[in-house]
């Protein structure tokens, strides 16, 4: 049984273009000029290569002489990373208790991270129980440690808020960029940090050395 395989939406290359007359580009982007296509698709031949046609609603429609391999892959290459920018944003929960061991603590930790790293946005909530109200203090250092611990993937997007018995806050995810602007920081701020320490443990053995001044 034979399976068709997904349409894949190329554009007309060769003998599949209909149109009488092309203006051709060569493979380097030069204007070749106005040319029949039999005699267009012998000069992408010449090179070994094919004629596609870019510009069909051209007068007349534009045809490039190109890599038909290395475009195919080119295009779907684009339409795949066009596809991963278009991904449906989710909006996921993560619920904490103001109690929480350390352990638990770092496995809904991972499950953050996980989610912002696949686009989603997180709803971090802590809930409290009977007398846990009492300790609601505690409950926004979890949540500010979540938001220390996730800061190289994501942002809070809405602040710390309690309602009722639950307390909560929204986390976005970071776009490239920003990720790599923060990531940044971080680094200048360890290298200046160690800077730092390194002049006052110098002072502090000229001082060692130098007892009397």
């Amino acid at each position: 049984m034979l399976i068709a395989r997904p349409k894949e939406n190329l554009p007309p290359r060769n003998h599949e273009i209909k149109a009488s007359k092309v203006r051709v580009i060569g493979k380097n982007g030069e204007q070749i000029g106005i040319m029949k296509v039999p005699e267009a698709i012998s000069v992408a031949k010449r090179d070994r290569l094919d004629l596609i046609l870019v510009a069909p609603k051209g007068n007349p429609p534009v045809a490039k002489v190109v890599d038909f391999g290395k475009y195919r892959y080119e295009l779907q290459k684009k339409r795949k990373k066009a596809k991963k920018n278009q991904k449906k944003t989710e909006l996921k929960q993560m619920k904490f208790r103001p109690k929480i061991d350390e352990h638990d603590y770092q496995t809904k930790l991972n499950h953050i991270k996980r989610f912002l790293n696949n686009s989603n946005m997180v709803r971090v909530t802590i809930m409290f129980r009977g007398r846990e109200m009492a300790f609601t203090e505690k409950g926004k250092e979890i949540l500010d440690r979540v938001k220390e611990d996730v800061k190289t993937l994501g942002k809070v997007t809405s602040k710390p808020k309690l309602e009722g018995r639950d307390m909560f806050m929204t986390i976005s995810p970071l776009s490239d960029e920003e990720q790599n602007r923060i990531q940044n920081q971080i680094e200048e701020e360890k290298k200046k940090k160690q800077a730092q320490e390194q002049q006052e443990q110098q002072e502090q053995e000229t001082e060692s050395q130098d007892p009397g001044k």
